[in-house]
């Protein structure tokens, strides 16, 4: 599978859990929410990393990568960047805090960045696989 390939296939999977999230948020499974939206965007990252060949087996060095490799090259918003460690926050509160709330407007909000996040991810993929970067 080439390095396209795999962050294409990334990306559709980020896509897949955005819905995953917004199906979950709509059910009222606000925890499960803010997880998926943590989710999409990790996926999202790591379909960037992919074009450059990066990966790491934790969370915080797919994040480590993530600062180093695309947003100090100026790849993707130093603004939307700050998303992805906030919403890995929350999600770790969510799914190993205990008597942690997660309210609906917590996981409405975390859904927007999530969609913010990934809908960039695939602007800054289109680019740099057309060799705009």
């Amino acid at each position: 599978m080439s390095r396209i390939e795999l962050a294409k296939y990334r990306l559709d999977r980020a896509k897949e859990i955005l819905i995953e999230s917004k199906d979950s948020l709509k059910k009222g499974y606000y925890k499960l929410s803010t997880n998926r939206s943590y989710y999409a965007m990790f996926s999202a990252t790591k379909a960037l990393l992919a074009l450059k060949e990066l990966d790491s087996s934790r969370h915080s060095g797919v994040i480590s990568l993530f600062n180093r490799y695309i947003i100090k090259t100026g790849l993707f918003p130093k603004e939307l960047s700050k998303l992805l460690p906030k919403a890995k926050d929350i999600r770790e509160d969510a799914d190993y805090g205990d008597f942690v709330e997660i309210s609906k407007l917590d996981a409405e909000n975390q859904l927007k960045s999530a969609e913010k996040f990934v809908n960039q991810a695939t602007k800054t993929m289109s680019e740099m696989i057309a060799g705009k970067y």
